[in-house]
């Protein structure tokens, strides 16, 4: 049995092979960089498939809606009975077909869905690692810029994704079906930041900001009807906490880890 996780440098793709080779499970590695996995898999060009997915029994996916299908076709061709793949919770939305940060997670499901091998899907909210963005500016001593201080979120660590990952690749009970993923609670961009003050033992004040300012300090990473997309959804949770879901302890048996020991794990990245 031979899984191809895709994505290899990404963090849930990291923690998914380490799980794997735990479990003593053949793993191979792929990523669109050359030297930087096993093999090379360019999830926008189908030309990469067949060599990545060959003598594969299931693969983890990420979602990359121009090459969904052909993947799953490929998959299908290679002898591959399952994929698994990456996709957000953003998809929940009923107005997920009018976002962009929604649509190309929706058209990678649909997409695979429609192929020839079983899919699981795994949707999780807000990744722990975004605060990740943050980091420069408290390094550097500045405040955190945000728009949105007070709106929800629920931070869920990558191992805990990639936990989720392991459970459906290896127990068929989980697979074949959508599970939605969010962190043990629901807090505020405010209180994360508070959270990584302490941590780090690093004052960091946060600047609140208006829409317009965000968007031209973050040009550069984020184009612009990702932001305003991330903007409305933020806006849409000021003072809402967001539901949260038992999927992690129910497929892992193990609570989810909270946002306070993702800090501690990645302190490192935000002390000067």
């Amino acid at each position: 049995m031979t899984i191809l996780v895709t994505g290899a440098r990404g963090g849930v793709a990291r923690h998914l092979t380490g799980l794997l080779r735990e479990a003593g499970l053949e793993v191979r590695t792929a990523s669109s960089t050359p030297g930087a996995a096993d093999v090379v898999c360019d999830l926008a060009d189908p030309a990469t498939f067949p060599a990545a997915l060959k003598g594969v029994s299931a693969a983890f996916l990420y979602a990359e809606p121009a090459g969904a299908a052909a993947f799953a076709r490929e998959a299908a061709k290679a002898g591959a009975e399952h994929v698994v793949l990456l996709s957000s919770a953003a998809v929940l939305d009923p107005h997920a077909d009018d976002s962009p940060l929604a649509r190309s997670h929706l058209d990678a499901e649909r997409a695979l869905l429609a192929g020839p091998v079983r899919a699981t899907l795994l949707r999780p909210g807000s990744f722990a690692s975004n605060a990740l963005a943050w980091s420069w500016s408290v390094k550097a001593g500045r405040p955190v810029s945000l728009p949105y201080p007070d709106t929800h979120n629920d931070p869920i660590h990558e191992a805990d994704v990639a936990a989720v990952a392991l459970a459906t690749l290896t127990n068929p009970e989980a697979s074949g079906t959508a599970h939605t993923l969010s962190g043990p609670r629901s807090v505020t961009l405010a209180e994360q930041v508070d959270i990584l003050a302490g941590v780090t033992g690093t004052p960091i004040d946060i600047e609140h900001v208006s829409r317009e300012r965000w968007k031209a300090e973050m040009a550069d990473h984020i184009a612009g009807p990702y932001a305003d997309a991330l903007l409305d959804w933020w806006e849409a949770n000021v003072g809402r906490p967001v539901p949260l879901t038992d999927t992690v302890e129910r497929l892992t048996g193990r609570p989810a880890r909270d946002f306070t020991t993702w800090a501690r794990e990645h302190a490192d990245a935000f002390r000067p």
